[in-house]
């Protein structure tokens, strides 16, 4: 039965790693640069970045790129579960989430991968920990909805949802509004919404649609972040500079004279478009539609 290419190639890296031709630290091809050495598509490229890491041979470096990883040391003690949950939370924020798995979590703390499941029962139980760890660091402030009014209150948690997502850009894709973790400590978001919803005469149903809508909102712009970061890795560009890479494509389509609109904004001197800005844009617009049910 013949090996398929992605395993090939794996394997012929790894046993580059073993020899030591490739030290910890060094950077390893990117998926572009993997399709041009081999002649193979970007797909079978992504395999075998993804192989390598579920073998825990390479890990992401933020900026740098896929390097090599250094040989896991044998654990000191046997882990706890916060100790598991602490190291998954570090490989999904470095490498994203479709690089943790049991093979690589245990190859990180230096145990057998079956004896993690002495701590979680699967991977979903894992995913929830993690989840709910974050939220737990970082709590609702104090709520002050009388003093500051509704609108400043769910414009200031919007922020904070943001920000947490901003510093785990995985988590936005482990998040689900229509089969959710149960995870306390997010959850307590939900409840710190409607609180600040509260005394304006809406109904709980109606309280609790509403902090849904704008927990959803955020979400749903932050799982931009964890594309962006995986194709940074992946092309070593930045998305600056993946955009000026491919700026003759963009003139070219805005020559036709079809885009006119899209051809006046990228001629624009001011224009600001990334993910911070289009997040507050629509939170603005979103609370000024919530504001004419809460303030009829």
């Amino acid at each position: 039965m013949a090996v398929p290419p992605y395993q090939r190639i794996a394997a012929e890296i790894a046993a580059r790693i073993a020899a030591g031709d490739l030290a910890p630290g060094d950077r390893i091809a990117s998926t572009r640069q993997l399709t041009a050495q081999y002649g193979i598509a970007m797909a079978t490229a992504t395999k075998v970045i993804a192989t390598l890491r579920e073998q825990g041979l390479v890990r992401a470096l933020p900026g740098v790129g896929t390097v090599v990883a250094a040989p896991a040391r044998p654990a000191d003690a046997a882990p706890d579960r916060d100790r598991v949950v602490r190291a998954a939370v570090t490989i999904a924020d470095a490498e994203g989430l479709a690089a943790l798995s049991m093979r690589r979590l245990a190859a990180e703390i230096g145990v057998p991968t079956m004896s993690l499941y002495r701590y979680v029962a699967d991977k979903e139980e894992l995913l929830l920990l993690m989840t709910d760890s974050i939220f737990a660091v970082n709590p609702p402030p104090p709520l002050t909805a009388e003093d500051d009014g509704w609108r400043r209150c769910v414009e200031a948690i919007a922020r904070q949802q943001w920000a947490i997502y901003r510093r785990h850009p995985w988590l936005a894709q482990a998040m689900s509004f229509t089969r959710p973790l149960l995870a306390p400590h997010a959850m307590a978001y939900t409840e710190w919404t409607m609180r600040a919803l509260d005394r304006h005469g809406l109904s709980a149903n109606t309280q609790f649609r509403a902090a849904v809508m704008v927990a959803n909102y955020v979400r749903g712009t932050a799982v931009n972040l964890e594309h962006e970061a995986q194709a940074e890795q992946e092309t070593g560009m930045t998305g600056d500079q993946w955009l000026q890479a491919r700026q003759a494509r963009f003139e070219a389509v805005l020559a036709t004279g079809r885009l006119p609109m899209m051809a006046r904004y990228l001629a624009a001197d001011d224009r600001d478009f990334n993910l911070d800005t289009l997040v507050e844009f629509g939170l603005q617009r979103l609370l000024s539609g919530l504001a004419e049910v809460l303030e009829p």
